[in-house]
């Protein structure tokens, strides 16, 4: 059997999307709804450069069907600025700030780490065993919260679901079969990511699912993906969603799974409008 697989863009609220990809004269308000009515999923952004409040949450989760999933990008301050030390209280305020709002619809939480963040086992592994794996020990840690989340908090969670972590690594120090193998012994998704050659291409599957996300393969950020490039990733995509493993993997394939993996995937190739329209072409194959 295989797994669930999940399309869409990072982010939705682009002014050059309006009147190319959006409608001519749609609201923004209606923006989400619309990409929601086009793509399975998208990845929340805006939460990397700052908290966002429960009532967004809430909306965002009203503004989309059924079944649509929304990945969460983790704060730059705890990968950037922390560098992922000394983040308890930061990780009980993001977790405090209305993640859990979303229900049903949360996927995974994406850590995305900067280009000078090498190698360092220790802060990794301190730093991995210290997240909430289920939606009730997210809101223990989210009781955590400093005395700035009053009142903005959100502290609940409608039944215990498992939470997922995927990293994004863009330093080739993160190129080892050690660090491959911590991920998988902590059940975390180690990101494959298309960087136009930029930063490390790495398809090791590290946990039950895994996580794509893909800037552009010719012009980071830019170029759109040709036909044989999108037919390239639904077959990569099928062979993950069959439990299998694809042969670039480096470090060593990761065991087969029977019930098969979830895939998420999501374009960030948004500077010139590619994006959704390479998320439609991929969902499509697909």
């Amino acid at each position: 059997m295989g797994g669930d697989v999940r399309v869409g863009t990072s982010g939705w609220v682009y002014p050059p999307w309006r009147g190319v990809f959006y409608p001519e004269g749609l609201a923004q308000r209606r923006e989400l709804g619309y990409l929601a009515g086009r793509v399975n999923s998208v990845e929340v952004n805006g939460s990397f450069y700052a908290l966002q409040k429960p009532e967004s949450y809430l909306r965002w989760g009203g503004e989309t069907p059924e079944g649509f999933v929304f990945s969460v990008k983790g704060p730059r301050f705890i990968t950037h600025m922390k560098r992922l030390r000394d983040v308890a209280v930061p990780v009980a305020n993001f977790f405090a700030s209305g993640v859990l709002a979303l229900g049903a619809k949360l996927g995974p939480v994406l850590w995305q780490l900067p280009q000078n963040f090498t190698y360092e086992p220790d802060v990794l592994a301190a730093f991995f065993d210290g997240l909430p794996r289920t939606t009730g020990e997210a809101v223990a840690v989210a009781r955590g919260r400093d005395e700035r989340m009053t009142g903005r908090e959100w502290l609940q969670t409608d039944v215990e679901r498992p939470v997922r972590y995927a990293v994004e690594v863009r330093n080739p120090d993160f190129a080892t079969a050690e660090f491959v193998e911590m991920l998988r012994d902590k059940g975390i998704a180690l990101v494959v990511a298309d960087t136009a050659g930029k930063w490390p291409f790495l398809e090791d599957v590290t946990a039950d699912f895994v996580y794509v996300r893909l800037h552009g393969d010719k012009e980071l950020y830019a170029s759109g993906y040709s036909d044989e490039a999108l037919d390239l990733w639904a077959a990569k995509i099928r062979t993950w969603r069959a439990g299998k493993n694809v042969a670039s993997a480096k470090a060593g394939p990761a065991p087969y799974r029977r019930q098969g993996r979830d895939v998420f995937v999501y374009f960030d190739n948004d500077m010139k409008v590619m994006a959704p329209r390479d998320a439609e072409a991929l969902a499509g194959r697909l």
